[in-house]
């Protein structure tokens, strides 16, 4: 019975870390495309449309995720009330 125990107490490290290679992996990639796209780009205007598509798919994901984990939150019978 104890090995059960030390499986729920590892499964939000193994979760959180996944999250944290998940988002740091997307932020470098964010990070190259930018810097990539800045070094193409000759105006300022087409740089600043593209930060802006891409801070709005950024947030579109962040929803996305946020109402996935609330989700299978829900399914796991965990109590998780909006602020």
């Amino acid at each position: 019975m104890g090995h059960t125990s030390e499986m729920i107490e590892l499964i939000p490290i193994v979760l959180v870390a996944f999250k944290v290679l998940v988002l740091g992996t997307g932020m470098f990639f964010a990070i190259k495309w930018h810097y990539d796209q800045g070094k193409k780009a000759t105006e300022k205007h087409a740089v600043l449309r593209a930060a802006g598509k891409v801070t709005a798919v950024f947030l579109l994901a962040l929803l996305a995720l946020l109402f996935f984990t609330f989700l299978i939150g829900r399914k796991l019978g965990l109590d998780l009330p909006l602020p």
